[in-house]
């Protein structure tokens, strides 16, 4: 190996890891407040809708910074939008932690929100233009990996602090925990700076080679692109179909399967390990496989049978603990290889504001999601839960293959 190839390989490496320690921190954040809500019913006598309401603003106001925050991105470069990202969500677990009533909840929830909301622009735009095309795989793979991670960690971290000492200092600590994040990107702020006016002669040329996937002149012109709409579409029923199983899965197995809802939850902390396995795996598998869309599609099949299998009451209960573990890493293989087909099917020189619209599906199927399959299990139909989160993945499968024919020449093994 050459002194450039070194240097190139400590590069990459160190940019991975900061923008993977940047994500494992935001997914950290979207679960500091959730795990506390016994610790505020009790204290301020709120209900579980006016708790659910808090996550709900969340990720509207998210949705709606993260399809903006693309254009920032663009406009100023990465670096200053993810210092302030990581910032906000400092000041909202402040906000949280001083909270005298639900006014001052919705303020941090409203801060969280536009905190998070700068994340996934930030991240790819940064891991697509500095990160070297060979270790591309590796670097969505670890990227997700460290989401998966901050999810799991974060209810385990908030609920232990909270049960040693309280609510607040359990908010006060995360806060903490964020500063030293936000201090490691600083000291390495260095590795974090794209060249803005780089990226945008890289789109100019490309748009004037004519390029099936360059952008016409316009700010908004990338809008017109059916591929940035079904990316948003792919990752819209992601989110559907992850966040109501993750909402609703132990109250549906106790209705279903008679399974303690103590059990239910643990399916689902498999369900995450075995998405954060199954990343790792998947950095490899999109590594040498010529056919992402392939990977992506059989892989969401085998979801998809699983989930749908569920519905029927027919898995033995010693079995359902694997089938939430496989459900997990069907979603987690996949997930390079859809990355590979998104950057794929991202014009050169705008794929922070591209980045800001797709993964905004993300925060809106969130959102949507769990209230939609809410209703229909307050009206007595457990079974519709998985029905319908099966139905989401198909519709996944189906936008990921439209993206991969609306982009045929340009997805190539990392």
């Amino acid at each position: 190996m050459t002194v450039a190839q070194k240097s190139t390989r400590t590069s990459d490496v160190r940019v991975i890891g900061l923008v993977s320690l940047a994500h494992g921190s935001s997914h950290f954040f979207h679960l500091i407040l959730p795990p506390l809500f016994p610790w505020l019913k009790n204290e301020f006598a709120f209900n579980y809708a006016e708790l659910g309401l808090l996550m709900s603003i969340f990720y509207v106001v998210s949705c709606s910074v993260q399809a903006a925050s693309g254009f920032l991105v663009d406009r100023i470069g990465s670096r200053p939008v993810l210092f302030g990202g990581v910032g906000l969500s400092i000041v909202a677990a402040l906000i949280y932690s001083q909270a005298s009533g639900y006014e001052m909840l919705v303020l941090g929830a409203v801060v969280a929100g536009l905190g998070n909301g700068i994340f996934h622009p930030v991240d790819y735009t940064l891991i697509n233009h500095k990160v070297t095309p060979s270790n591309l795989a590796y670097a969505y793979s670890l990227h997700g990996v460290t989401g998966y991670l901050g999810w799991a960690a974060a209810p385990i971290f908030m609920v232990s602090v909270a049960t040693w000492a309280d609510w607040r200092l359990a908010l006060l600590a995360a806060a903490g925990m964020e500063l030293v994040v936000l201090i490691v990107l600083w000291v390495n702020k260095d590795s974090l700076l794209d060249d803005v006016k780089a990226r945008h002669a890289e789109g100019l040329a490309t748009a004037k080679d004519q390029n099936p996937n360059g952008v016409p002149d316009g700010v908004f012109a990338f809008l017109k692109l059916p591929a940035v709409w079904l990316c948003w579409l792919f990752f819209f029923f992601s989110m559907i179909a992850t966040s109501s199983l993750q909402s609703f899965s132990p109250t549906s197995l106790l209705s279903i399967y008679a399974v303690p809802v103590r059990s239910g939850s643990y399916y689902l902390t498999l369900m995450s390990l075995g998405s954060a396995a199954g990343m790792l795996l998947g950095g490899l598998v999109a590594k040498h496989v010529q056919a992402p869309e392939r990977v992506v599609t059989i892989c969401l099949l085998a979801s998809t049978l699983l989930t749908g299998l569920l519905a029927t009451s027919w898995v033995p209960v010693d079995v359902i603990a694997m089938v939430f573990l496989a459900i997990g890493l069907g979603f987690g293989i996949s997930a390079p290889s859809r990355d590979l087909m998104i950057r794929a099917a991202t014009p050169q020189g705008v794929s922070g504001r591209v980045y800001g619209i797709v993964y905004s599906g993300i925060d809106l199927g969130a959102a949507v999601g769990p209230g939609l399959f809410g209703v229909l299990l307050d009206s007595g139909h457990p079974k519709m839960l998985f029905i319908g989160a099966a139905v989401a993945m198909v519709l996944m499968i189906f936008t990921a293959l439209r993206v991969a024919l609306s982009t045929p020449s340009k997805i190539q093994p990392a």
